[in-house]
């Protein structure tokens, strides 16, 4: 048995736009209105954990796409970096994509999609397991790709003989369809009420 250290020092990974989307189906916010600091500190706090670093992933639309949201993404990750977040950001890759329409007909869309964002984010999570910078990683999403590096780490744990815990965050409520955090780690369901006081008071839409 690994001896569970009495302070379990804890990092943060959020993926960005996965938490959007999953406050936005919960809450009904239309835009991301969170405080990355906040939340990683009400969450760590809630379970005595010692938090050690908060890390943002998010990929942001091209100047000439959306003007208004990559002025919003570069302002708030700049905010972020500030006050002690380390970000990772990655412009938008766009394809045309087919959708079906109500009428039964058939169109194609331009979407952007993120490239890149899991992998950072499970690289991340490797490197600082095999560096010993955490006891605890917290993992704000439900991407199930990321739950094959939960199986490295514990290989990890085995190889060095140190206790290392995995957990996934992720909003909810009884809109929510997906219920279901990160395979194979514990999942930390975040309330209305955790939410709403790690909200960004800040409105980036704002162009100064």
């Amino acid at each position: 048995m690994l001896t569970e250290p009495a302070t379990k020092r804890a990092v943060v990974f959020i993926d960005g736009q996965n938490l959007y989307f999953a406050a936005k189906e919960a809450f009904g916010f239309t835009y991301p209105n969170y405080d990355p600091l906040k939340l990683a500190q009400r969450i760590c706090l809630d379970k005595s954990w010692s938090l050690t670093q908060t890390r943002f992933y998010t990929g942001i639309p091209d100047e000439t796409d959306n003007p208004m949201w990559r002025q919003f993404w570069n302002a708030k990750l700049d905010h972020m970096g500030r006050i002690g977040v380390h970000t990772f950001r990655r412009t938008l890759k766009y394809r045309h994509e087919p959708v079906r329409l109500p009428d039964g007909r058939e169109t194609k869309v331009r979407i952007g999609r993120e490239k890149g964002i899991d992998v950072r984010i499970a690289l991340d999570v490797l490197r600082l397991a095999i560096d010993n910078v955490y006891d605890v990683a917290v993992l704000l999403s439900q991407d199930q790709d990321l739950s094959e590096v939960v199986d490295e780490v514990r290989d990890i744990s085995r190889a060095h003989g140190r206790w290392i815990k995995l957990a996934s965050a992720f909003p909810v409520s009884d809109r929510t369809r997906n219920t279901r955090g990160i395979n194979k780690t514990d999942w930390l369901k975040i309330d209305r009420e955790l939410y709403d006081s790690c909200i960004d008071r800040r409105d980036y839409r704002k162009l100064p």
